[in-house]
Order: structure tokens, then sequence, then C-alpha cells
């Protein structure tokens, strides 16, 4: 093949992926200009973390199962670079600016370790998180695709629900603070990672150049959300809230739970989504996933040889998805990535259980139908 025919063929692939990039880019403006700069901004940067998790491969459903399986600990070690990238400036950050940052702390509590339990089990079965669903769906993962709405479901129905289930009991909220706050955080990060080191095997220890770039840019973003946002990147809320909005348009009474009927969540659901801060980030990462994916001549990935019951499963992992993260104040960015960069010690909870039902959930794929037996 000829230069001048590969370069006829790339020419319209290369306009295309141009147009994709500046469409991304006027929507952000568009946004900026009807809703405000700070909500324009927070689009791309959600643009930009799905962009990098996708174009990048990191997340952490897929590291948890590599180290679980495979003994490979480069996921999770880059997964705790980046987090304890983003206390080092967190930490000070917050204890600088009290009124104008808030940290994602929450309780520990019965229906807390629960739900992260049920989380990370489920994480496993439609192999992605909260983030990860919503990068697996951009870039055109047709298990994700069908999981995503009855993510969103579950989140709504969870928030309904969440006083009931916290009233099971719980701990105070506390939270790591200061140089020592900090300093702890920091060891315990590295003790994770060298953990995942000691029982990785041979050759499966290095990080490779993409995962280094990847907590570099996350870590950077999730710290430009904090500034931009006023409070941690997280994930699970805007789901919630779109089914939310969906439902009252319909003429559905949410007075009945006690969540969705406070005020501040009356506001946001009457308000345009282009004003909520989760929904933005949710909205970018999927868009920037489907970029990443495109740009690389993705949006085409298959799957094939699922029997009905391994929708079915899908469906109801999708929606217990939903559920849990609720109950667990957040999935594995508002809860793990988020709880603990700001020193919420439910984020170490949080890890703990989320990553024993991991265990769990790749257990059952085979008899799920996902995959074949070993």
């Amino acid at each position: 093949m000829s230069d001048t025919t590969l370069e006829a063929r790339s020419a319209p692939r290369l306009r295309g992926r141009a147009l994709a990039v500046l469409a991304a880019l006027a929507a952000a403006l568009a946004v900026a200009a009807l809703a405000g700069p700070r909500y324009g901004a927070l689009l791309l940067i959600g643009l930009g973390l799905g962009l990098a998790m996708e174009g990048l491969r990191f997340g952490f459903t897929g590291p948890w199962r590599r180290l679980i399986l495979f003994r490979d600990a480069t996921g999770m070690v880059a997964q705790m670079i980046c987090i304890g990238l983003v206390a080092v400036i967190a930490f000070p950050l917050l204890a600088s600016n009290p009124t104008e940052l808030v940290g994602a702390h929450a309780p520990v509590g019965y229906a807390m370790i629960g739900g992260a339990f049920v989380f990370g089990m489920c994480m496993q079965i439609v192999l992605g998180c909260g983030s990860g669903t919503l990068v697996n769906a951009g870039s055109g993962n047709l298990v994700s695709a069908v999981a995503l709405p009855f993510f969103c479901i579950g989140s709504f129905a969870g928030a309904y629900h969440l006083t009931w289930w916290t009233g099971l009991g719980s701990l105070p909220v506390a939270a790591l603070s200061g140089n020592a706050g900090l300093a702890l955080t920091l060891v315990a990060l590295a003790a994770v990672a060298g953990i995942a080191l000691a029982v990785a095997e041979p050759g499966k220890r290095m990080l490779p150049g993409r995962l280094w770039a990847a907590a570099l840019i996350v870590a950077g973003l999730a710290i430009l959300h904090l500034v931009v946002a006023g409070q941690p990147w997280g994930v699970v809320y805007g789901l919630g809230l779109w089914v939310a909005k969906g439902v009252t348009a319909l003429g559905a009474d949410l007075s009945g739970s006690a969540f969705w009927s406070a005020p501040s969540n009356v506001e946001r659901i009457e308000q345009s989504l282009l004003t909520d801060i989760t929904s933005l980030t949710d909205i970018g990462l999927i868009a920037g996933a489907a970029l990443a994916a495109w740009w690389r001549d993705g949006l085409s990935a298959k799957v094939t040889g699922h029997p009905i019951q391994a929708w079915i499963a899908v469906i109801i992992a999708g929606f217990l998805l939903g559920y849990s993260s609720r109950l667990a104040f957040g999935c594995n960015i508002g809860a793990l990535f988020s709880g603990v960069s700001t020193g919420s010690l439910h984020g170490w909870a949080w890890f703990a259980a989320a990553f024993t039902g991991s265990w769990y959930g790749i257990k059952l794929r085979p008899y799920l139908g996902l995959e074949a037996r070993r």
C-alpha cells in the first residue's frame, strides 16, 4: 500500500478525531456560558479523568482482580501512589481552608460495612466499580452499558432507604488530620503497597510507564476537582440524582424518603444537571472514555458467549452496585479514593470490606456464566 493511499485513509479519521475534541471543548464552553465557569471546568475535569482512565487503562476493579488471581501488584500499587499524591495536597488544603473545602468523611457502621462488601462482590461480577462502570460503558463495553441504568436505579433506591439502614447503628465520624494524620495515611498506603508487592510474582511488581502517568494525571485532576468543587471527587450521588429527577418529573412523591426530601436534595432535584457537581464529572467520565476509545478505534468491544443467566446476574449486580454504594457512603472513588486521601477512617473500613467482597465476586463469576470455570 502506498504512502498516498495511507494518507488518504487516515485523513478522514484525523478530521473525525479533531472534530470530537472540538465538540468536547465546545460542550465545556457551553456549560460555562449557561451555568458558570466553575461548572464548565468540572465537565473538563471529568473529561480528563475519563480520557486518562480509559486511555491509560487505570482503574480499580481490574487491578484488584489481577492481584487476587494472578498476583500482579502493579495496579494496586499505582492506586496507592495516586491516593497518596492526593493526600499530600488535600490534607494541608483542608486544614487551611476549613470553611471552603470539605473532605469525604462518613461514619463506619453495620450498613456501611455490609454495603462495601456487597459492592466489592458485585463490581467483580460486572468488572466495573462506580467510575469503572461509567468508563467502560463510555468505551463501548456492553456489560457495563447494561449494568449502568440499573446502577443508577440502585443508587436512587439505596439513598431512598439510607436513613433506615444507618439507624441500625454506626460510630461517630472519625477522620485523620494534620501532619500526624497525613503521615499515618501515607504509612498505611505504603503498607498496602508493600503487602501487594510481597505477594506478587516476580516480574509483576514493576509499574509500567502508563501507570505512573495515570497516577500523576488522575491525582492532579482529583486535586483540581477538590479546589474547584470545594469537595472531593465522587460518583454515585449523581447517578441516583438522575433517577430522582426522572421520577419526580413523572409525578412521583419523594416525601417518604428522609434523604430525597431533605431541603438540599430537593433543591438539587429542582435545579439543572449543569449545576450538579457529581453529574458533570460523571458525564465527563463517560464522554472522556468514549473519546479515548474512539481515538484508538474503539467503541467496538464485543461480548459473546454469555448465557441468559449471566445477563440477569449483570442486571442484579448493577442494581446492587448502586444500592450498596449508597449504604457504604461511596464507591472506590467516593469512599476509598476520596475518603482515604482526605483522612476519613471509613475509607479504610470500606477498603477492607470491599476487597473481601471482591474475592467472593471473582469466585462467583464462573458460576454465573460470565467466564469459563477453572
